[in-house]
């Protein structure tokens, strides 16, 4: 985004207009009550499962509507962005479709192979780089200032959240009665399009986001009312992992979400047993962590009609086994 562009967030009717575009390159994801998650948490518990798109996450509904708003003169530019993987995804699954070519970097310290793997099946290429995204990010800024390619943050970028609301509207056309809408947070862009679509739909629908408290600067920034970085960044869940709150999500939170929650990686990680065990849904620890919340606020929930968004099923079966393992270990 040029230093000279004010953000807007995206509007309702922006995210209604996304779902045109997008819905030429992705089907409906379904709404899967579960009877098993119900009956634990006492209300009825929906999953939006977002895990049934081609990239394993919701970003890929804002990569698409982000490229597919380009003129063919933008779409010859090389774009270049950092992720730790779900939103590298996304651009480039929508680089496939759009013909456009996309350089991704993450950090050359643990990366989930499962992600590096599926961005160069894509047909972007990968750049590892860093001991961690943060460092990924800023050498890509480097490096598209200095080649004057165009950069894409994975949350200051108005397309891509409009892109990523229409999960929102689909949510609201399967249950339109529903009573909350637990959403992860890593810099907040599901979230900020569900609270913008709730807000258009039904101003009386929570809200809630989720993030691990040990990757917390976004719940800081939107408890506080700041945009600074955060030292504690040391989730295992790379998916909702920041240390810096983003410029456009952080004021949407603020002024439209109805709460903010924090887990701890252990909850997540029981939350990845759970699905698996009583839904038969694989999830990493960004798609557990709605499921974590509403466990941590059941008592709130009872007697309601709940949507945890289950996005982020790209989880190395290592990974996956180390998970189930610890977690038998310690009940």
């Amino acid at each position: 985004m040029p230093a000279e562009t004010v953000l807007k967030p995206p509007t309702f009717d922006d995210i209604v207009a996304a779902r045109t575009l997008i819905g030429r390159h992705l089907r409906k994801t379904p709404l899967i009550y579960s009877p098993s998650l119900s009956e634990q948490l006492g209300c009825e518990y929906y999953i939006k499962a977002e895990i049934f798109q081609p990239t394993g996450a919701f970003k890929v509904r804002g990569g698409i509507n982000f490229m597919g708003s380009l003129d063919e003169r933008e779409k010859h530019n090389q774009f270049v962005s950092a992720s730790a993987g779900n939103h590298g995804q996304s651009l480039a699954y929508a680089g496939r479709i759009f013909g456009t070519r996309v350089v991704i970097y993450m950090s050359a310290e643990n990366p989930n192979l499962f992600k590096v793997n599926a961005i160069r099946g894509f047909g972007a290429e990968v750049r590892l780089h860093g001991r961690n995204t943060d460092e990924a990010v800023a050498e890509a800024q480097r490096v598209a200032r200095e080649q004057c390619l165009r950069y894409v943050h994975h949350a200051n970028e108005p397309k891509l959240i409009a892109g990523v609301g229409t999960m929102a509207l689909e949510i609201f056309e399967d249950l339109p009665d529903v009573d909350v809408i637990m959403s992860p947070v890593g810099a907040g862009s599901a979230a900020s399009g569900a609270s913008i679509v709730a807000r258009h739909q039904n101003p009386n629908v929570r809200v809630i986001g989720v993030q691990s408290d040990q990757a917390p600067a976004v719940w800081h920034a939107w408890s506080e009312g700041h945009l600074r970085k955060h030292s504690l960044m040391k989730t295992e869940h790379e998916g909702i992992g920041t240390s810096v709150p983003a410029e456009l999500t952080t004021p949407i939170l603020r002024d439209l979400l109805a709460d903010f929650l924090l887990v701890s990686d252990d909850d997540i990680n029981e939350a990845i047993r759970m699905l698996a065990q009583e839904t038969k849904l694989l999830a990493e620890g960004a798609g557990a962590v709605s499921l974590a919340g509403a466990l941590k606020i059941q008592d709130q929930l009872r007697g309601k009609k709940v949507v945890g968004i289950l996005s982020g099923g790209n989880l190395p079966l290592d990974r996956l086994a180390r998970v189930l393992a610890h977690v038998v270990a310690a009940s």
